[in-house]
């Protein structure tokens, strides 16, 4: 699940939780409320901690050929 997601689940959980009002048998509306809340706080963490590593771990990648261009014997290919 990517930030994107985590917001969506963010967002339908403060709808359930602070404007629905109503009141079913089977489930706590409000409960559930704050469950999609919590798991859209974490998806929203873990999608923003996947993202920007991904970015470092691209640009360390490009880094190192960078170097290994630099100092190889054999001149760049075009």
């Amino acid at each position: 699940m990517t930030a994107a997601g985590g917001l969506a689940l963010i967002a339908l959980g403060a709808i359930l939780r602070y404007i629905v009002d109503w009141h079913l048998s089977w489930v706590d509306v409000d409960f559930l409320g704050s469950v999609f809340l919590t798991a859209g706080a974490a998806a929203l963490a873990f999608g923003t901690v996947t993202a920007f590593s991904r970015e470092r771990r691209i640009a360390r990648r490009v880094r190192a050929h960078a170097y290994e261009q630099r100092w190889s014997d054999e001149p760049p290919q075009s």
